[in-house]
């Protein structure tokens, strides 16, 4: 695969709107080892002083009318549909990512900034008229822009950066935006300083419970990925559920926190079920990033790879068995199907996070219910039936935030409200609901009498 140009381009970090240098690692692609990008790390005097040009600038972002926070997310939505091609390289090549599935998380982006600036101009003070109860007459209440310190992943911080040089051109006043750069090691003061209101996190629940953990009495949100279930049952169109599955279980090489990862499926729809999946995960393309008939790429790194190896051989020992694939080179894995899994196996009571997929069959729903709760994590299920009485059971009895019925837990649009329980974490993410999560209330009220 040919890669434009000989030079790699070099990423600067930003700082409350302008872009500095300082040491320098190079970022490649995770598929090949093609560098891709020289990006630049901050110290910890600039951290400190990201952070302190967020304190200021909130003094202006809060007062920014919401018409003008809506215009700069409408030029951003169109910038980033300008630039979507470009955009879409610079994710598939620093993510390993096929660019068919890249132009889908752009576009993604373009919905959501969009969506963004309508919900900017709803977003305003709520009057409640408090005389519902004796006492409260004539006392209305009066409830109600944020800076941001955004640290990329290490591995993949191109594609922000590129966002941030766009979102720096929209209007949104300079000095409410720096995209560091940091080693972990270094970034404590994101997680601990008390200057900040409020922490957000993606990533692994290991990470995100530490967090919160050193977080002070700032408020956060996590993230935290999952092991995400799929129930089957027989009364269901099981060529749809298999192709969905499919899409749900290997886009992205399985690297999604809803991945489709545990498949259970109705004992009599068990055979008609896999007749219809295995022989379309067996014709999934396997390729690099760039090429337009790649179904999937690597892994984020060789070191991923090595452990999602680990964890198939753990189950082949332990009787499971690879319908499809199980191959593993360096950070590339082969879609891969594994029956006569046990719960107890790490493909299955843990986030595998790649593009593997375990199928295990069930007598009745009730089991069904109890073996997508028999995990650790709670972020979205998925349900494939046309009984009624069944989607409300399984909407009362699992510990999700999500319940996705005739779809796979990977269906998401980013208006609805979005994450999890156990340890997939707390809060939601969706537009509306981000929105809560990031401001005060505050309360007013007044006595006219």
């Amino acid at each position: 695969m040919s890669y434009q140009g000989d030079d790699t381009p070099e990423y600067r970090f930003l700082l409350a709107g302008e872009w500095r240098t300082g040491t320098s690692y190079t970022v490649a692609c995770p598929y090949d080892g093609h560098p891709v990008g020289v990006v630049h790390r901050v110290g910890a005097s600039e951290l400190d002083e990201a952070i302190q040009a967020a304190v200021t600038a909130f003094e202006i972002t809060r007062k920014l009318p919401g018409h003008k926070r809506a215009a700069a997310l409408r030029k951003i939505s169109e910038t980033i549909a300008a630039q979507a091609e470009d955009l879409a390289r610079t994710i598939a090549l620093e993510a390993g990512k096929p660019i068919k599935q890249a132009r889908i998380e752009v576009g993604r982006s373009i919905t959501t900034f969009a969506t963004a600036a309508e919900e900017a101009t709803r977003f305003h003070d709520e009057v409640l008229h408090l005389d519902a109860l004796a006492g409260g007459e004539n006392r209305p209440a009066i409830a109600a822009g944020c800076p941001v310190v955004l640290k990329p992943a290490s591995q993949t911080p191109l594609s922000a950066l590129k966002l941030a040089k766009i979102i720096g051109e929209s209007g949104w006043p300079a000095e409410a935006l720096s995209v560091l750069s940091i080693n972990s090691r270094d970034a404590a003061p994101l997680v601990e300083d008390d200057r900040f209101k409020l922490l957000t996190f993606t990533g692994s629940p290991l990470v995100g419970w530490d967090m919160k953990a050193r977080a002070g009495h700032k408020r956060v949100t996590l993230e935290l990925g999952g092991n995400a279930g799929v129930i089957i049952h027989s009364d269901a169109d099981l060529a749809f559920a298999a192709e969905r599955c499919v899409i749900g279980g290997y886009s992205y090489a399985g690297q999604s926190c809803i991945s489709v990862q545990r498949v259970f499926v109705h004992e009599p729809a068990y055979e008609a079920f896999m007749d219809s999946f295995v022989p379309k995960v067996r014709a999934l393309k396997v390729g690099h990033p760039l090429e337009e008939t790649t179904d999937l790429g690597s892994l984020i790194s060789q070191d991923e790879g090595e452990r999602v190896g680990a964890w198939l051989a753990e189950a082949r020992a332990a009787g499971a068995e690879c319908l499809v694939g199980g191959d593993v080179k360096g950070g590339v894995i082969a879609p891969t199907v594994v029956v006569k899994a046990g719960p107890e196996l790490k493909v299955n009571n843990l986030e595998v996070f790649a593009p593997v997929v375990t199928v295990q069959t069930y007598a009745d729903f009730e089991q069904a219910l109890q073996a997508v709760n028999n995990s650790a994590y709670g972020l979205q299920a998925g349900l494939f039936t046309n009984d009624v009485k069944r989607i409300f059971q399984a909407y009362e009895e699992l510990e999700v935030g999500g319940v996705i019925v005739n779809e796979v837990p990977t269906w998401r649009i980013d208006p609805m409200p979005y994450g999890g329980v156990k340890q997939s974490g707390f809060g939601r993410e969706g537009l509306k609901y981000a929105i809560e999560e990031m401001t005060e209330p505050k309360l007013l009220v007044i006595n006219l009498s």
